[in-house]
């Protein structure tokens, strides 16, 4: 096979780097790169090696087929001003390897085929968008137990982010006909689940739109306050006189972290504009903005904990799965980081994936109750 320049570009963004720290890496001239790059020179069988130990990625991953990479106008990031470039570039580059890892799972398994329904009409009503896509998913009011669970449970391929920058949030995509969501796992387990809400409101809401405007972004926001922490439930076990004690023991039942609880009892009119900015206060001096004391850990795979499980069987390794993308397992890994932990606690009301059953064909199936 001939070497494949757009896989060298791809190569480049992941890892983060320019032209120029590509080329001083690999010992070369950055205009020789740039010629690479556009196809105009094909690199000897020893540059294209220099290249391959820059970038750490195997040299056969050089001379596979083209990878249609994520569009950046369908991708919805909510810090774009703060972010730079290549954090940028690297996150696309990053979910466009997940899709390629994404299709070799499904040539693999049959997964839940997508059900997230188009509630575009209900972008001037959000609480009835959240209430309507609980009822569509028979989950009714109870709070959810693993926001990852329900989204593989309607057909969403979840991955994580191995892009481990502040500036780089969630985001999700609608990418060949199939919702995907992206997690950056370094949040923690309460803001990871309303990350995946988030994104949830992006694909439900604003599907294949362009949703980068403070407008979406804070539908977005409310929608997953209000499908995390539905009205009616909230309003049935928030007890009167609320002090920070009751929000550290309320928050627990819906999983959320106590700003986002506290934002929403205002929201509910449960508390006062004075008592939320005081509530505010005092959790910002304890340090609640970037962590959640005694948090929850964060939302694992099912689809993930049980493909793996299959394979396992068979005696198939992440590093034969590594070598059939003509990536390193340290970059398969990376796009399960929080999501793979041995023994996955079934998820309540998310319809669970039985274990995956062996068919005649090399092929298993991962079917949704």
């Amino acid at each position: 096979m001939e070497f494949n320049r757009s896989r060298l570009v791809l190569a480049r963004k992941r890892r983060g780097l320019s032209k120029k720290d590509l080329a001083d890496a690999a010992n070369i001239a950055q205009r020789t790169l740039a010629y690479y790059e556009t196809g105009e020179r094909v690199p000897a069988d020893d540059i294209i090696q220099s290249l391959a130990n820059a970038l750490k990625f195997p040299l056969t991953f050089f001379y596979g087929p083209d990878i249609q990479e994520i569009d950046l106008d369908a991708v919805s990031f909510r810090s774009l001003k703060r972010m730079t470039a290549s954090q940028r570039d690297s996150a696309i580059a990053a979910g466009t390897l997940a899709t390629v890892f994404s299709d070799w799972i499904e040539d693999q398994f049959e997964l839940p085929a997508p059900d997230i329904p188009s509630l575009r009409n209900f972008e001037k009503d959000i609480e009835a968008a959240a209430l309507l896509l609980r009822d569509e998913w028979c989950i009714g009011q109870r709070p959810i137990r693993n926001m990852v669970h329900l989204l593989e449970a309607h057909g969403v391929r979840v991955f994580s982010l191995p892009v481990h920058d502040e500036e780089v949030d969630a985001f999700s995509i609608w990418h060949h006909g199939r919702p995907f969501v992206f997690l950056n796992p370094t949040k923690s387990g309460e803001r990871g689940r309303m990350d995946a809400a988030h994104e949830l409101a992006h694909l439900t809401l604003h599907e294949h739109g362009i949703a980068r405007s403070r407008q979406a972004e804070s539908q977005a926001d409310a929608f997953a306050a209000a499908f995390l922490m539905p009205k009616d439930d909230v309003i049935a076990h928030t007890p009167r006189g609320i002090t920070l004690k009751t929000i550290h023991k309320i928050k627990k039942r819906w999983g959320v972290s106590a700003m986002a609880m506290v934002m929403r009892l205002k929201s509910l009119n449960l508390i006062s504009e004075w008592q939320c900015r005081t509530f505010i206060i005092k959790l910002s001096a304890a340090g609640y903005r970037r962590s959640e004391p005694d948090g929850l850990p964060r939302d694992t795979s099912q689809v993930f904990a049980k493909v793996f499980d299959a394979l396992r069987v068979e005696g198939r390794s992440r590093h034969a799965i590594a070598r059939d993308l003509s990536i390193t397992s340290t970059e398969l890994d990376s796009y399960l980081v929080g999501l793979t932990i041995a023994g996955v606690a079934p998820m309540e009301g998310a319809g669970n994936l039985p274990v995956a059953q062996p068919r005649p064909m090399p092929a298993r199936k991962l079917r949704a109750v």
